[in-house]
């Protein structure tokens, strides 16, 4: 009789699967709606190795590849790391080049065709990869490094370059070399924005509103009372995308005029796009929004991790979202790395 239990019980467990194996789908389901943890391994690993995490420690920037969904991972003075499984594994792939962390959530600019992404660091070398990360180039030392950098993607070989340097008067600077060499263009600025090699936008520190020029940053109109929050523009299809408290501006003719994008929502962070403009993301101080109708509407779509807030506008966190497998990530300064599956 005891044998004949043991046969049933074992045919049962043969029947059910490895209970305590569950497979991807599973796994999936049982993470939807909440906020896990994808960066302890990697940092225990580094730990393990006897490898320094830089200050804060733990994690410091994140960007998503919205063409491929690779995921890229910033640890403080130990580069950047590559996922190409949602997060479930990581590889460091910069080689060497890029150190320091990212300070505000547009350190880290994605060509929006995917593949080539630009990293502004601060306290740590600035680079960049056109191939998807298998090789990095390295931009000049300015100081400290940088709060964030705009770059004109819509170039086949990218050259242009707007970027805000970290603690020195609001001083931006442009560069016509990727990086290699730099111009200071004025001082007392707190965001950048690049359509060209003449034409940028910025917002000031002590002045409101959207500023312009068209003659590399000699001269400067005010062209919209609107006040952004993001520390940069966001470009796709010819259409230039800036996050602010009254919700998503857009301007369609290279920065000359700007406007709410339907709905009003409160956002500093992204957008992250979609398939095209219908669909986007932003983060705000109540977590991530989506639209599917280019803005008309929004639905809050993921709150933030639970020990996240936004304190600054723009500054200390960084997030993305991968359309395809509908996945929205999250990364703060000395805090772990985030995945949430919708």
């Amino acid at each position: 009789m005891q044998r004949c239990w043991w046969l049933l019980f074992a045919l049962s467990l043969a029947l059910a699967g490895p209970w305590n194996c569950p497979s991807r789908p599973m796994a999936a389901a049982a993470e939807a709606g909440g906020w896990v943890d994808i960066s302890a391994k990697v940092l225990q690993d580094l730990v393990g190795e006897g490898k320094k995490i830089g200050y804060p420690g733990k994690t410091a920037g994140i960007a998503v590849d919205r063409v491929t969904g690779d995921v890229l991972l910033v640890v403080p003075d130990q580069g950047i790391w590559k996922s190409t499984d949602h997060g479930e594994t990581f590889a460091r792939v910069d080689g060497g080049t890029i150190g320091g962390r990212c300070e505000t959530g547009f350190s880290l600019n994605f060509d929006p065709r995917g593949r080539r992404l630009a990293c502004f660091m601060l306290d740590g070398p600035s680079g960049y990869t056109l191939d998807g990360g298998k090789t990095w180039q390295a931009m000049a030392g300015n100081g400290r490094g940088w709060d964030a950098g705009s770059v004109d993607w819509s170039a086949a070989e990218p050259v242009g370059i707007f970027a805000l340097r970290h603690e020195c008067g609001g001083e931006i600077y442009t560069s016509q070399e990727m990086g290699k060499r730099w111009q200071l263009r004025g001082k007392a600025f707190a965001s950048v924005g690049i359509f060209d090699a003449r034409t940028f936008v910025a917002t000031k520190e002590k002045e409101p509103g959207i500023f312009r020029t068209t003659d590399g940053g000699q001269h400067w109109t005010r062209v919209s009372d609107l006040q952004p929050a993001g520390r940069d523009i966001r470009m796709l299809e010819g259409v230039a995308y800036w996050t602010s408290a009254e919700g998503l501006l857009a301007s369609e003719d290279r920065g000359k005029t700007w406007g709410v994008q339907g709905q009003a929502v409160e956002c500093s962070f992204g957008p992250y796009f979609g398939k095209d403009k219908s669909r986007i993301v932003v983060v705000g101080k109540e977590g991530f929004w989506e639209t599917t109708d280019g803005g008309r509407q929004w639905q809050r779509a993921a709150p933030l991790p639970p020990e996240y807030s936004v304190s600054m506008p723009g500054w200390f966190l960084n997030f993305g979202w991968d359309p395809h497998a509908r996945i929205f990530y999250a990364s703060r300064m000395g805090a772990p790395a985030y995945r949430y599956r919708q």
